[in-house]
Order: structure tokens, then sequence, then C-alpha cells
């Protein structure tokens, strides 16, 4: 990947002043218990939820190297509205549309460093994304929105005709043509219980790549289900803060005792 594209101080102010507050995934070590995998509600002495233990099960092997969530998508607040009206086919939502971008093309260049290392990888040589479950025609508006920021070859994904479903299926994407032992960053705007996704990487690690990066733009998260209680009343809203991720390793402290993250 290269460096930041131009605009950016542009993004930066967007992110800073007019974008939705977000919902930073928690340390594991908070009181509310999360999924090692997708940072999602976890039952309390379980490291993974029900999703990602069926997800292990069935492509054991073939899943994802590394999820890494941006954000929570608490449903009902503007950043989960955001994640919606960016790409509704009627009348996609401009403001909706800066925000996705902006926030993508931030964390990517802030933390995705974190992600390779989280996922034991080289910087990826490919992108992909998550294609919708309808099955929409044509590339996916996410890629559009970041391929000229990111400049990373694409690689495209398709679903099969009638391979739609809730749960896992290997079979369910094809891909376009993947370098053998290829590295690809593979984008996801929303995980609800991270089939598609796991689908999606399985499918790009038996077309040939040898590691997969998942990053969500973000985690659903439903106020109605019980299991998520506990998560929602530890999570503050805030703004996008380049010096923390979900899976950021902070830079040690100097010998003088300050902080130069």
């Amino acid at each position: 990947m290269s460096g930041p594209s131009p605009g950016w101080p542009r993004l930066r102010l967007y992110l800073a002043s007019a974008a939705p507050s977000l919902y930073p995934p928690l340390p594991r070590t908070a009181p509310a218990p999360t999924c090692k995998i997708c940072r999602g509600p976890v039952r309390p002495g379980f490291s993974r939820c029900y999703q990602c233990e069926q997800h292990d099960r069935l492509a054991h092997g073939l899943l994802a190297d590394a999820v890494v969530p941006v954000s929570y998508a608490v449903r009902g607040t503007a950043f989960a509205t955001d994640l919606w009206r960016y790409k509704s086919p009627r009348a996609p939502a401009a403001r909706s549309r800066a925000s996705v971008r902006a926030l993508l093309l931030a964390f990517l260049a802030d933390h995705g460093a974190c992600v390779w290392r989280h996922a034991a990888m080289p910087a990826p040589g490919c992108l992909a994304v998550v294609p919708t479950g309808a099955g929409r025609p044509g590339p996916h508006p996410l890629l559009g929105l970041v391929a000229s920021g990111l400049r990373l070859p694409p690689c495209p994904l398709v679903i099969r005709p009638g391979r739609q479903g809730r749960d896992l299926d290997v079979d369910r994407f094809r891909a376009g043509p993947v370098p053998s032992g290829a590295g690809v960053l593979l984008l996801d705007d929303t995980w609800v219980s991270g089939a598609s996704a796991q689908s999606a990487a399985a499918t790009l690690k038996l077309a040939g790549a040898r590691h997969v990066a998942v990053v969500v733009l973000g985690r659903h998260l439903n106020p109605d289900d019980p299991a998520a209680g506990p998560l929602l009343a530890a999570l503050v809203p805030a703004r996008y803060d380049r010096a923390t991720c979900a899976v950021h390793r902070p830079a040690p402290l100097p010998s003088n005792g300050t902080n130069n993250h």
C-alpha cells in the first residue's frame, strides 16, 4: 500500500469535525468479555462467540488470519445509518459516502501495520471487498470509494447464483485471479454473523491467497439482543482516534517516561 492519498488533510478534518461518533472496540481485558475473533458478545467463560466457533468447525484453516473491526455499529446510531446509506441503491447519501471513505482510508493509514502484524503477514498485495448478499451487479460501492486511495490491484469476488445464505459456505463466491501466495486485504462494511466475510476469505485462500486480513468498518450490535447488553453498557462513543485500534500495540515508553507514540 502507498502512503496517504491527495486530500489527506481534508479527510482528517472531516473525521475530526463532521463524521459521526464511533464506538471503538474494547480491549479484550475489559470487564465485558468479547469474542477473540470478531469482538462481538460472548458467553462468560468462552473465548469465541457461537458464530465464530461454527466457522472454525466448518472451514478450519481457510478462515481469515485476522478480523479487525474499526468500530461497533450499534443499530440506530448515526454511524450504523451511514453504513447503510452510503450504498443505498436508490440514492446513496453523499455525506455518508464521505464519512465511510475518510474513516476507512484513515484507519488503514494509521493502523494497517497493526492489522498485518496481527495477521502475521506482510503488507497486502491485493484488495477484495465482501460482496453484498443480494448479489448487487457491478463493483461494490466500497471499492469505488477507496480504490484510488489504496492503490492495490483488485481481486474481484462475485456471488455464485443461488448461493445466498446466512451460514458459512466456502463455495458462495467466485474469485478472480489471485497471485499464488499473495496477501489480501478483504474489506467488509458490516459484520453481523461474519458468514459472508469468512466465506469470502475461504474463497480467496482456495484461489491461492496465503494470507487474508479482514478489516470491518462496523461490527453490528443490536440493542434488543440481551447478550449484547454488557458490551453495550461498556461502550463510550468517541471521535476517531488515530492512536488506538482493536489490535493496536502501543509503542514502548522512552526512558524519560513519556509516551511518544
